[in-house]
């Protein structure tokens, strides 16, 4: 256990940071060198989009001072909808590498990061990447880091990734400066579940972090949160490749395999102990999750519903931030309206279901929760737009806000200060300078203003050079109104909003727009509406294919076209009663952008 070290990457440019894990990994020769890069982004959806999804747990060796070192590098994201894996990363460490783009400076999400792991009190070793590159200013880099960690400037270990420059001194200072983990191996078993996924083939493999005790094969396990008792068939090592082991000691990290098929008898954060000598105490859990924006998702072939089920399941097992319940909707059939952390985490869950479980799904427009104040007293959380009650029942509503910290330079200040007012946000505090042209400033804002496009207008408005992170501060009273919106006289509840009062014209005449655009024509006209309290305040009209009845009509008496035209006429009204309309799910895909 002396020879032990855990530690995490934290990093807000996720290609930097994947590129120095790679070189982490090629120097202790846990792989060779000139293997293909992102070794630790092993899904396709990482590689594409450049970002890191999940944690990754691998074990390294190293040689310093002829003593061998056990390194367990557990890689996270650098995402905020993905804050959820850092946090659980983070409490099976002692310390983490904080990896700074001389380019870039610090970001947002990277300080948010970082207090997450100091509130654990681990180590913080400071990295300042890419110094290889000829334009980056490394003395006022340097001095943010200084400010924000609050270490001294010969604390910071420069580095190139990309050409392996100071990559052997970053493991050496991983073994001086982190501390081997505490823990008592006499002990009754003590191991926390920080991840785990479904294998088709075994079942459930939890990854854990060895506390007190060990983990032997064969033992008999307890999940204290369940009460199961199942027997451990493999535990083992991670390096890249699963590596089957005896035991796994105190401080450690690996892998069980206990042939569970059931995903919901693990859960993340649990403790395992010894069934036969049982800990009286499990480890501390990790934070509850609490999703921040709500959306439902159906199957685009109805027949896929269990399947569709089971496969949110699995994918909650790999990714404990996703929380889901059934539901109904008279225009899309049986679904599941599912939480998430953000809308990127969103998009995630809808591509690994398409990926690599085969279900198309139609996604509804994401909302957030509202707190409901009725007349009697009574309070209720709601999350879904068709619950919200009859406005005469209601007493007051109030809307999450968040806390946005922003970092850029000051030269864009008064563009954001014009995009954060019209999207209703506080100034708070003063305006923090971090060095001459770098600012921090922050706003209180509701939560449903900056979920859908705030992000890409700051980056517009910023010409690339800001960055943001928010946090959750609690609900405040606000004034909103409950549209929805009827195709031929037909409310389609999966469309409603929540909209505050100031913008519900502007948002009903898009929404008409919109849905004129996606849905296709028919055989009669299709009225499109919005309404609000029981009235239509926007309408648009899609019109209706039509033959031509009077094309053999060549002269004659004109009543000869009328009586063709009323007849046509008369056929038309009569299909629009007893016509459906279908709306495909690229109309849904579309209206996700309404609020662009």
């Amino acid at each position: 256990m002396r020879n032990i070290r855990n530690f995490c990457i934290i990093a807000h440019i996720d290609h930097g940071k994947s590129t120095l894990a790679d070189r982490l990994l090629e120097l202790t020769k846990t792989v060779s060198v000139g293997e293909k890069p992102q070794l630790l982004d092993n899904m396709e959806l990482e590689r594409e989009r450049g970002i890191t999804i999940k944690s990754h747990a691998v074990q390294m060796k190293y040689t310093f001072k002829n003593e061998i070192y056990t390194l367990n590098l557990i890689d996270t994201p650098g995402h905020v909808d993905f804050s959820y894996e850092v946090s659980r990363s983070i409490a099976a460490c002692e310390g983490a590498l904080l990896v700074i783009d001389c380019t870039k400076s610090v970001q947002a999400q990277t300080i948010s990061n970082l207090y997450l792991a100091l509130k654990k009190n681990l180590v913080i070793i400071p990295i300042l990447n890419k110094i290889d590159l000829s334009e980056y200013n490394s003395e006022e880099v340097m001095k943010e880091i200084v400010e924000v960690v609050k270490c001294k400037m010969e604390d910071i270990l420069p580095v190139s990734a990309k050409k392996g420059l100071g990559i052997k001194n970053i493991l050496d200072q991983i073994v001086q400066r982190i501390p081997p983990p505490k823990g008592d191996k006499n002990a009754p078993l003590q191991a926390i579940i920080f991840d785990s996924l479904y294998n088709p083939f075994t079942g459930v493999e939890a990854f854990f972090r060895v506390k007190n005790g060990c983990i032997r094969k064969g033992q008999k396990l307890r999940f204290m949160s369940t009460g199961k008792i199942y027997s451990a068939y493999d535990v083992g090592i991670l390096k890249l490749k699963r590596i089957s082991k005896n035991k796994i000691e105190t401080g450690n990290v690996g892998y069980v395999v206990s042939g569970i098929k059931n995903t919901y008898e693990v859960k993340v954060g649990d403790t395992i102990t010894d069934a036969n000598n049982p800990a009286i105490y499990p480890v501390e859990k990790f934070d509850e999750v609490k999703p921040m924006v709500f959306a439902s998702l159906y199957p685009v072939d109805s027949d896929q519903y269990e399947e569709l089920r089971s496969s949110i399941e699995k994918l909650q097992l790999n990714d404990a931030s996703l929380t889901f319940k059934s539901e109904s909707s008279s225009a899309l059939g049986f679904g599941f309206h599912c939480g998430f952390l953000g809308l990127l985490h969103m998009e995630i869950i809808r591509d690994r279901l398409e990926r690599e479980y085969g279900i198309s799904v139609i996604v509804t427009i994401p909302n957030v929760s509202y707190k409901i104040y009725f007349k009697d007293n009574k309070i209720v959380i709601i999350n879904n737009p068709s619950n919200f009650p009859e406005s005469e029942k209601l007493k007051k509503i109030e809307e999450p806000y968040v806390l946005v910290t922003i970092f850029t330079k000051d030269l864009y200040i008064g563009n954001i200060l014009s995009l954060c007012i019209s999207k209703r946000g506080n100034v708070v505090g003063n305006q923090h300078y971090l060095t001459s042209g770098r600012i921090k400033i922050s706003f209180e804002m509701p939560l449903s203003e900056i979920i859908f496009d705030f992000y890409d207008k700051l980056k517009t408005v910023s010409r690339g050079y800001a960055s943001f992170d928010y946090n959750f501060i609690g609900y405040k009273k606000s004034d909103l109104k409950k549209i929805t919106v009827l195709v031929n006289h037909e409310k389609i509840e999966a469309l409603s909003l929540l909209v505050h009062k100031n913008e519900v014209f502007v948002m009903a005449k898009k929404i008409c727009q919109k849905l004129a655009a996606s849905i296709p024509k028919h055989q009669f006209s299709i009225p499109i509406q919005v309404s609000m309290a029981g009235k239509i305040i926007a309408r648009e009209t899609i019109k209706a294919f039509r033959k031509n009845v009077i094309d053999k009509c060549y002269g004659g008496d004109v009543s000869r076209k009328k009586k063709l035209l009323d007849k046509q006429k008369k056929g038309k009204k009569k299909m629009r009663k007893i016509g459906k309309v279908e709306i495909p799910s690229s109309t849904f895909i579309t209206f996700l952008k309404v609020k662009n």
